[in-house]
């Protein structure tokens, strides 16, 4: 079978993605990244010149996706994909007990669904049917630490990335039948937009609520110091990049910095013990 170098990239503006569109062109790959703006499009289409290809749709557009997967389809049909890149995503914060159901349905929207959606309607491409020319693809899932472990006040991205590890364990058993493989890639804090536009505002968007004091101590406590802390998107993509290429990939590529306080200490303690450090720490342990 011919080797594919063509790959889909979601959500490439700004961060991993756009990281991730550099390492690929630079290693001879043709990409098409997702963007939701024009000018963004036009942006990259300029910066990255004609080995990349923009696509724009929104991954809350399961209409949008599908004409993309099928205009791409009579595109480069007969060559199919050599990887999926589920990046695109958000993070909502906020306290449980004042967010909004339309927060957490949107922050579903995005995070899984979309992903859902993308996967479906560009898995022909990858491999997903009947005599495919070409090798099957691998996918790569962006999930995060937070897809294992909980933290206070950002339940709703919490909750996404808990569904993107379930979704991908049951999938990725299902796609041996093609020889596709599924890699959940887990960061810890990266230094990326996503925080900055999700973050900043919280404390005044919540400023009446009765845990406004207890959101600040924790950025100040946890957030700020971890983002200080945080490894590049340029570097994680590099790791990201290193493990599609191995013919045999983690099924769950951790990247943490300082990996004994930020991931063995939390996972060595028990549940209740971990409730009770966090409680003290932020206060709301009376």
């Amino acid at each position: 079978m011919a080797k594919s170098k063509n790959v889909l990239i979601t959500g490439v503006s700004t961060g991993i993605g756009y990281d991730l569109v550099k390492i690929f062109l630079a290693n001879g790959y043709f990409v098409y990244g997702s963007v939701r703006k024009k000018e963004d499009a036009d942006r990259l289409t300029t910066e990255f010149g004609s080995s990349f290809r923009p696509l724009i749709f929104d991954v809350t557009d399961h209409q949008a996706i599908d004409k993309a997967a099928k205009d791409l389809t009579k595109e480069i049909g007969a060559e199919g994909l050599a990887g999926l890149v589920n990046n695109a995503g958000i993070a909502i914060a906020g306290p449980f007990v004042d967010l909004d159901i339309e927060e957490f349905r949107y922050q579903f929207e995005v995070n899984v669904l979309g992903l859902v959606k993308v996967t479906q309607a560009f898995l022909p491409l990858l491999g997903a049917r009947e005599d495919h020319p070409a090798d099957p693809g691998k996918i790569i899932q962006i999930s995060s630490v937070s897809g294992r472990m909980g933290l206070p006040f950002v339940s709703p991205y919490v909750g996404s990335k808990y569904a993107v590890e379930g979704i991908s364990e049951c999938i990725r058993k299902e796609l041996l039948l093609y020889g596709i493989d599924v890699v959940l890639i887990e960061p810890g804090p990266i230094k990326t937009p996503i925080w900055e536009k999700s973050m900043d505002p919280v404390l005044e968007k919540f400023k009446d609520s009765v845990y406004q004091a207890f959101m600040k101590k924790s950025g100040d406590k946890f957030m700020g110091p971890a983002l200080e802390g945080a490894i590049s998107s340029q570097k994680t993509a590099a790791i990201i990049f290193k493990e599609f290429k191995k013919k045999r990939s983690s099924a769950r590529k951790l990247i943490v910095s300082q990996k004994f306080k930020n991931w063995i200490l939390p996972n060595i303690l028990s549940t209740r013990l971990l409730d009770i450090v966090y409680g003290k720490a932020l206060g709301l342990l009376k």
